[in-house]
């Protein structure tokens, strides 16, 4: 069974799967987050949607490049959570199932090339503070945990 955080399934609503792929980004202590202004700012890990027909790593290494202008190394499952919640950019309730990875940023090659995203590096502590939503939080800290001090 999959770990389902944030809000609870509303009942009678009709909720959509998504499937998405998102990355714990390490660099020592720091993190690499996205802040993404709209529709609600929110830290999170970058990520997205995986789209009919691609490979989830092909669309992890092109969501995080879109959301913060990396390419990253090779990576490392940590974990699968969902959660159920409306996407007002897509104007659609979802059942979201976020696989999640870890893995190292390796080169800076521009800008988020996604509007609203900003690529920002924070320490782990804080990064554990600022994302958006508990399922994130949660992949963080286990991402953290088995990869130990640094």
């Amino acid at each position: 069974m999959i770990k389902r955080y944030g809000e609870a399934v509303k009942s009678g609503q009709r909720y959509r799967r998504r499937a998405g792929i998102y990355g714990v980004l390490l660099d020592g202590d720091a993190v690499l987050l996205t802040h993404q202004a709209s529709p609600v700012p929110e830290y999170q890990l970058p990520g997205g949607g995986i789209e009919p027909g691609e490979h989830p790593i092909v669309a992890l290494h092109r969501e995080v490049f879109e959301e913060t202008g990396w390419h990253i190394g090779p990576v490392r499952h940590v974990g699968t959570f969902r959660r159920f919640t409306y996407m007002p950019e897509y104007d659609k309730w979802a059942e979201k199932v976020c696989s999640v990875y870890v893995a190292r940023p390796t080169l800076r090659l521009c800008p988020p090339t996604e509007a609203g995203h900003t690529a920002i590096w924070a320490p782990s502590e804080l990064a554990l503070d600022l994302v958006g939503n508990d399922g994130d939080r949660a992949m963080l800290a286990k991402a953290l945990r088995q990869v130990g001090p640094r």
